[in-house]
């Protein structure tokens, strides 16, 4: 222990770290293990395109809509509790999803399963925030950024598997023993850490704005022929333009802490690098819901093959992120980032070659290896800039904010991009309509990155990594919110 902190190479360190990333990977890996099961799950529950959509971003949807929620019940009542219990309900929704009757059912089971998710996923990354000493927490972000990308990139491997060997209702019922794993270490290991000075009640009436208006949009999105559809996105943009003026009123004072404190944004950079987050991660959720269906749709691959085309990501991301936490730390994370999210954007253009009669090597798997470089390069910097940008009594609302925007940019990606694309009602089980919409997405995904990555080169310019003094790094008028520099109480 340093000034209160856990030494990452400790014994204790280690598994502070094994349990977050096993944690929040099982909420990763579910992200995109569910994806290369759905033409399968979609002819056995005789589902539509659209209810492939939804069964993606029902999940996608509560977690977006509940992760800022989460992040602050863990700040108040403990990090480690909250997300305990997060894992224990993730665990038990995922069985309700194995056991799914029919799409509907499944789909509720699903949007159950982001409530968990909510719980677990913020708390994850702030318990590193809060338990390490500042030293080595760019290297543990990097750990954890690396160590999850690996569990979001094996799902489709490991979901290719479970769906040729076991059937895809086991895609959902392996959590139930991972869970078990997370809950046992975690109790045993985990120091407890909270934010002393959160007062007030919770706002629940901004947790519901939040989930509700990302409802309508997304349903206006997903059913955009429907009657409903235009009244239903209407409305969730009017609750949305609610839900910011709530927080800014909240802000001001009053019985009812804000879900998100607005001068958690006084810092330009934690604001300018969150909506690089809402693009990078609009695209990325584009390519992981796509790619191993056009795989299987068009190409022929099975879903163990298809699941095994992410490979390259899963490796690289092991491999790199952590020294691009480093790199990050030493040189600012402008440069890495902007690299990394261009290079990306090249690996999508080069994937929208994929198709009937596509090669395995030039097709496949060198823009596959191409995107996973990409993604190393940028993702730990990302994450690790947005908790030193933040002030760190805010560590979970932080990581809970960067979590619901990356996830909202996912969800409205997924709900929008398809059937732009023309990816409508039987779409994926004609090869030809599946890779016709599936090359336009690439290259829309592309352009997102690209505007991604020129607004990281604009907007990031300082290195919050390695200033103290820039944790909180608020406009002149506005005076910081932890004056006397309280830590978190360690249990």
């Amino acid at each position: 222990m340093d000034n209160g902190g856990i030494r990452m190479n400790t014994p204790r360190g280690r598994w502070v770290l094994f349990v977050t990333v096993l944690g929040s990977g099982m909420a990763f890996l579910d992200g995109t293990v569910v994806n290369v099961a759905l033409p399968k799950l979609g002819e056995d529950l005789g589902a539509s395109m659209s209810g492939l959509q939804w069964t993606v971003n029902a999940y996608t949807l509560t977690l977006a809509g509940l992760i800022l929620l989460g992040g602050s019940l863990g700040d108040r009542f403990g990090r480690r509790k909250v997300f305990v219990v997060g894992v224990a309900w993730f665990a038990l929704a995922s069985a309700l999803c194995g056991l799914a009757p029919n799409i509907e059912t499944l789909i509720l089971a699903r949007g159950l399963q982001g409530v968990g998710g909510a719980l677990l996923t913020p708390g994850s990354l702030a318990i590193i925030q809060a338990s390490f000493v500042r030293g080595d927490r760019p290297r543990a972000v990097g750990a954890w950024s690396g160590l999850g990308g690996v569990a979001g990139a094996i799902g489709p491997l490991l979901g290719g598997w479970l769906v040729e060997t076991a059937g895809w209702r086991w895609v959902f019922l392996i959590n139930v023993p991972i869970a078990v794993l997370v809950i046992a270490a975690g109790v045993r290991h985990v120091p407890e850490s909270r934010d002393e000075a959160a007062t007030g009640r919770f706002d629940v009436l901004g947790a519901v704005l939040a989930a509700v208006a990302l409802a309508g949009i997304t349903y206006g999105l997903i059913e955009h022929g429907a009657p409903l559809a235009l009244g239903a996105a209407a409305a969730g943009l009017a609750l949305g333009v609610a839900f910011v003026s709530l927080e800014i009123r909240r802000s001001r004072g009053g019985p009812v802490s804000p879900l998100v404190p607005v001068r958690v944004f006084a810092s330009r950079e934690f604001t300018a690098v969150n909506v690089v987050t809402l693009v990078m991660y609009a695209a990325m959720g584009v390519v992981f819901f796509l790619l191993v269906v056009e795989l299987q749709v068009a190409v022929g691959f099975s879903p163990l093959a298809a699941g095994s085309s992410m490979l390259p990501v899963m490796l690289l991301m092991l491999l790199l992120s952590a020294r691009a936490g480093e790199l990050g730390k030493r040189i600012g994370p402008r440069l890495p980032m902007t690299a990394g999210i261009l290079t990306c954007a090249a690996a999508l253009v080069w994937m929208s070659r994929i198709g009937p009669g596509a090669s395995y090597v030039v097709d496949v798997l060198l823009p596959v290896t191409l995107f996973g470089l990409g993604l190393s390069a940028a993702v730990a910097p990302l994450t690790a800039t947005v908790l030193a940008t933040a002030e760190e009594r805010f560590a979970g609302v932080a990581s809970g904010v960067n979590n619901a925007v990356a996830r909202t940019g996912s969800l409205l990606a997924v709900a929008a991009i398809p059937p732009l694309v023309g990816l409508t009602g039987e779409a994926y089980t004609s090869a030809t309509a599946f890779t016709s919409g599936f090359r336009t997405a690439m290259l829309v995904s592309a352009g997102m990155l690209a505007c991604a990555a020129l607004l990281t080169f604009v907007t990031i310019r300082t290195n919050a990594m390695m200033e103290p003094e820039a944790t909180n790094p608020c406009d002149p008028c506005v005076p910081p919110l932890n004056p006397a520099g309280e830590k978190h109480r360690r249990v």
